[in-house]
């Protein structure tokens, strides 16, 4: 099951990135989901940047800025999102 929501996030994003549809806070809202269906707090995003450096073909990288935390979020296909809280 969080297969399938990983994969639906990453495709979500890609179609809402190429209509150009306020793709930021669309990205930010189901980052915010995805992380919340594993456990993490983010009550409210504020943003969400993709770090270009860390991201690879199959593995898109963010920074997602929440009210109470930040969090680096790898998303890789068929597993679970690898996330990392921030300072």
């Amino acid at each position: 099951m969080k297969t399938l929501l990983v994969v639906i996030v990453q495709v979500a994003i890609s179609v809402i990135a190429a209509f150009g549809l306020s793709a930021q806070e669309a990205t930010q809202d189901l980052l915010a989901s995805q992380i919340r269906d594993q456990g993490y707090r983010c009550a409210k995003p504020l943003s969400a940047e993709k770090d270009q450096s860390r991201s690879r073909p199959d593995e898109a990288v963010w920074v997602l800025k929440c009210e109470n935390e930040t969090y680096r979020i790898r998303l890789i296909p068929d597993m679970a999102a690898r996330v990392e809280r921030l300072k």
